[in-house]
């Protein structure tokens, strides 16, 4: 028989006081929430405020070093700049900014498997900052009542708080999300240092908006137990909408692990993005009608997101239309060495900064898919190859031709879009195909090289595109005196002499440039050459090695018989990005060396 207080049994009495703490904001402590987001967004901002004023910094040192030795050929002011006159920031870069997180693996991915990759390992500096943004998260989310005693009331308050960092967070991801994210190059970072930390905040986002849903759950079922529960899924469109946004979140989380995405990426991608429209919408009305405080979150993420997609469908419409000069035509060349050189005729002119990337758009080959390729090559020509012509009519001659822009890339083959354009080239007699698309960018942050007096530049594959423009920017500028560049060297990886045609008409175009011979030397290694005679150094500055090359050796050297400040830069696989950085490491003692690497881990 059940325990009776004034007639009322105690149990009905317990759910009763339950009940309040079920929906709504009793128990919850909005001041407590609100200080939480601000404490979080203020923390974010100091960290951005401390990285923009080392990015001036450096910024304001560059262009100094760079009034002072451009065109500079005594060793006086490049001897100054070479030498590092304080410990401390060299300690820093080579302890924490460049340090992998253990002794060496940091873009090398790791691999359970050929088939299974578990993705790479962030950097110290990066392991730092994530680890600080996660114990924020969790000491907010324990600040609590707990004198109050009373569970009901202290789950209502998990209910809240974890709910409103949840949409806290998504504000956060989705800035690093975009495209047109503009804390890139006002702070000088990359996309994908920003995709790190959008992968980790959305794991944070999920997790407490689980955390919310269980909180709601344990004092449903106290209140009304089990049947409550079902008939709150089943009739109320407040808590429906939560749940869908909730379970599309968790789907997301399961089929996002690194394994997943890379094997089924483009599939992986279309999914992430239709769960992520549906969770923001579930969320929207949750708290839309709920009458909930998070609701401008809410409002401010769905701006963030059409900004960023209206911003690119006006570039691409900018980019791509002209009334005159019609659409972006695309020339599509199958290679030896298993690459595609894809050459986009632009009716708008485009300028770009070396280093930079865009998107390309090939409906004939992945439908409204978009892929990044780094940018190898620009140039003006009068008309598209494919609009050479006789004049028929006299209108024909009235209308002079404008410059037509066009951007070069080249894409490997790998698996998804690039091996479906790849062997839809082959399989034509010319390897030649033209295709409509669309291009999108550039993107990236603004990176110059010029006020290094030494530039050593390592690619590995079709990571020499990532290269070619700075070594062009670099040697413009070394003829006309405007560059403190006075030793450049790229090393280049590749697995056979076939692939060396990838970037030939490029090369042989730097290789005749003004001031090449005196500044320039390029470094092939090609390491499964199919027969020794194939090894061939064409010149003293132009050299061919067999095997692989050993960066710690070419850094040395070059640290060495540096010029002034010396630059280190790679882009290409993993494991080569890996030793080019232990290398730089080992020497960073006593000069001035930078590095920097181009990746894009997803």
């Amino acid at each position: 028989m059940a325990t009776m207080a004034n007639g009322i049994p105690v149990s009905a009495m317990s759910a009763a006081t339950v009940l309040p703490y079920t929906y709504g904001l009793t128990g919850v402590n909005v001041s407590v929430d609100n200080m939480s987001s601000k404490g979080l967004f203020i923390s974010i901002a100091l960290i951005f405020l401390i990285i923009l004023i080392i990015r001036l910094a450096q910024m304001g040192v560059a262009h100094l070093r760079l009034l002072t030795t451009m065109g500079e050929t005594s060793s006086g002011l490049q001897k100054y700049w070479s030498q590092d006159h304080g410990s401390i920031w060299s300690a820093v870069k080579r302890d924490l900014l460049y340090a992998p997180l253990g002794n060496k693996r940091h873009n090398r991915e790791v691999q359970l498997s050929k088939a299974i990759n578990v993705g790479t390992i962030p950097s110290r500096f990066d392991t730092l900052l994530l680890s600080l943004y996660l114990t924020s998260n969790i000491i907010y989310c324990l600040l609590l009542n707990y004198w109050v005693m009373d569970k009901a009331a202290i789950m209502a308050e998990i209910r809240g708080r974890t709910g409103h960092l949840s949409i806290v967070n998504a504000v956060v991801i989705f800035v690093f999300a975009g495209r047109n994210n503009p804390l890139i190059p006002l702070f000088g970072l990359s996309f994908d240092t920003f995709n790190l930390f959008h992968r980790w905040g959305g794991r944070i986002v999920i997790i407490e908006a689980l955390a919310h849903t269980v909180a709601w759950g344990v004092n449903e079922h106290a209140a009304k137990g089990w049947d409550g529960i079902n008939s709150a899924f089943a009739t109320s469109s407040f808590i429906q909408f939560g749940l869908i946004g909730t379970v599309a979140l968790l789907i997301m989380l399961f089929q996002s692990p690194s394994a997943i995405r890379h094997a089924f990426y483009e599939t992986f991608l279309h999914c992430h993005q239709v769960l992520a429209v549906i969770a923001l919408l579930g969320i929207f009305y949750h708290a839309k009608i709920g009458l909930l405080p998070q609701l401008p979150y809410v409002i401010a993420i769905i701006c963030i997101w059409s900004y960023d997609r209206l911003l690119r469908w006006a570039r691409l419409l900018y980019r791509n239309v002209s009334l005159r000069d019609g659409l972006t035509k695309i020339t599509v060349e199958a290679l030896a060495g298993d690459a595609c050189r894809v050459t986009c005729f632009l009716p708008r002119p485009w300028s770009y900064n070396p280093g930079m990337h865009a998107y390309i758009y090939l409906p004939a080959v992945s439908l409204w898919m978009s892929h990044p390729f780094s940018i190898a090559w620009s140039s003006t020509r009068g008309h598209h190859p494919a609009d050479e012509k006789l004049p028929l009519s006299t209108a024909d001659f009235a209308l002079p031709s404008r410059p037509c822009s066009s951007l070069s890339f080249v894409i490997a083959k790998r698996s998804g879009m690039t091996a479906s354009l790849y062997d839809l080239a082959a399989s034509t007699p010319s390897r030649i195909i033209q295709l409509s698309g669309l291009l999108e960018g550039p993107y990236g942050p603004p990176q110059s090289l010029h006020s290094y007096g030494t530039v050593l530049l390592f690619a590995g594959g079709a990571g020499i595109t990532h290269q070619l423009g700075h070594v062009r920017s670099l040697l413009a500028a070394y003829a006309t005196g405007t560059t403190a560049a006075r030793r450049i060297t790229l090393v280049w990886t590749v697995r056979s002499v076939e692939q060396l045609e990838w970037v030939r008409p490029w090369m042989d175009e730097l290789l005749g440039m003004p001031g090449r011979r005196e500044a320039l030397n390029v470094l092939l290694f090609i390491t499964k050459p199919s027969e020794a005679r194939e090894i061939r150094s064409a010149s003293e500055r132009v050299k061919m090695f067999p095997g692989r090359p050993k960066p710690q050796l070419l850094v040395e050297e070059a640290w060495r018989k540096r010029v002034g400040a010396m630059s280190v830069g790679v882009c290409g696989p993993g494991a080569l990005a890996d030793d080019v950085r232990a290398a730089v490491r080992g020497v960073e003692t006593g000069g001035v060396v930078d590095f920097w690497e181009e990746a894009f881990t997803w």
